[in-house]
């Protein structure tokens, strides 16, 4: 064998290696990507609507900080879960006891309950766009996820949820539709009014709603399942940074859109519902645009959030009364598991059809996430530091700025959730 065949052989030996890499590396990505596409939900679409009507592009930067601080928030998750190989309420009760645990564990199903409404409601109005009923479109929707919930499969089902989640990227190219003025948008990165106390409330709305409670117990919770050892760490992280830059991008891409149409022309427009949201870009996106593609961004953030938030929930309870809670299980070997991921789906439907007014209870499910937070991340923090070997823990300077990170998280939360109360 001369040099050159050689050559050509080691040449072809290592493209083979690397292939063999990038296909190892697709194999762990996942449960850090579909958080992240579920953080980015109805809710905070619209909330990420309201801020660009009312403060444009000022409400960009603030979107690219919380790229970083939701990164070293869930990066703590992922630790715990594939050190620990325990999910989230499971630490919580083996290290502060059962009280503890069910105290969190209870009002996060709540929580997810209300979030799933919010979610329903995402996708009726959706529907609406197009002359659906909600009743249809809410009813196939919960059939799709009870089934798709019921395939015993988690990698199926992750990989379902982030091919749905990954509509919301149609939101960047209905930014770019909307020919936003790069002037002002750099204008608008070196505006911080901080003095006012409604953008400081929109700030404390994106703030607080960069880590739900329901993302901790998800992710946790889905690495288990995963089977993610140590030796998968450092791809998760890289799995939870690409997560965190997708969902962020989501972010400023719907500022962006909202502050170049209709914080432009009419900032004061209501922006609290799909329908309102897209009547108000017609005129600049045109139908398609503001129906089929703003429409479709939205259908994918409804649903993969309805599937998280679900799984979050019905994980927590189970990892806190000991029932078997794996995703690749059986039915008849998960009965409760999967009963109750049924059930909170089948609530959260019975919710919209009830009538209720579910801007309310968006708002309401809004504070009790506030309220919540200090507790979820509180004993994160906790639980980061008493779990883990120590070789795992936060060290020296890192752990002093993760640390100050989450309470400038936990104080905005709980802004919000005073500021909506009140």
């Amino acid at each position: 064998m001369n040099h050159t065949e050689s050559l050509m052989i080691s040449q072809v030996a290592s493209k083979h290696s690397r292939a063999r890499r990038f296909l190892r590396m697709l194999a762990i990505f996942g449960p850090g990507v579909i958080v992240m596409l579920a953080n980015t939900d109805a809710g905070c679409i619209i909330t990420a609507a309201q801020s660009g009507a009312e403060w444009g592009y000022s409400m960009v930067l603030p979107q690219l900080v919380l790229i970083p601080i939701v990164y070293l928030v869930q990066e703590i998750t992922v630790r715990l879960g594939v050190i620990t190989g325990q999910g989230h309420g499971e630490l919580i009760h083996k290290h502060f006891g059962r009280g503890w645990a069910w105290i969190s564990v209870s009002t996060l199903f709540l929580s997810a309950i209300g979030a799933l409404v919010t979610e329903f409601a995402g996708i009726a109005g959706v529907g609406e766009l197009f002359g659906i009923s909600p009743d249809y479109t809410v009813s196939v929707a919960t059939i799709l996820l009870i089934a798709l919930g019921l395939t015993g499969s988690y990698k199926r089902v992750e990989r379902i949820g982030i091919a749905m989640g990954l509509f919301e990227l149609l939101l960047v190219p209905a930014a770019i539709m909307a020919h936003p003025s790069g002037h002002a948008l750099l204008q608008g990165l070196a505006t911080i009014p901080i003095g006012h106390s409604s953008y400081m409330f929109l700030l404390a709305a994106n703030v607080g709603a960069v880590i739900m409670p329901w993302m901790i117990f998800y992710q946790q919770s889905a690495v288990v399942d995963r089977r993610m050892t140590k030796k998968h760490l450092k791809l998760a992280r890289v799995d939870t940074l690409v997560g965190s830059i997708l969902t962020q991008v989501v972010m400023i891409a719907v500022v962006i859109m909202i502050a170049a149409t209709v914080g432009r022309v009419n900032p004061s427009q209501p922006l609290s519902t799909v329908t309102q949201i897209s009547h108000g870009l017609m005129p600049f996106l045109g139908p398609v645009g503001a129906k089929l593609i703003f429409g479709m961004g939205m259908l994918g953030a409804s649903f993969v959030a309805a599937l998280v938030v679900s799984l979050a929930g019905a994980w927590g309870i189970g990892e806190v009364t000991g029932i078997r809670h794996s995703m690749n299980a059986k039915w008849r070997d998960a009965k409760g598991f999967y009963t109750i991921y049924t059930c909170a789906h089948i609530g959260g439907a019975i919710l919209v059809f009830s009538g209720i007014n579910l801007i309310n209870l968006a708002v309401d499910t809004e504070v009790m996430n506030s309220l919540l937070l200090p507790i979820v991340l509180g004993f994160l923090l906790l639980l980061e530091a008493k779990a883990l070997p120590k070789e795992w823990r936060m060290q020296g300077i890192y752990k002093h700025i993760v640390r100050a990170i989450s309470l400038v998280i936990m104080v905005f939360g709980l802004y919000m959730g005073i500021q909506l109360i009140a």
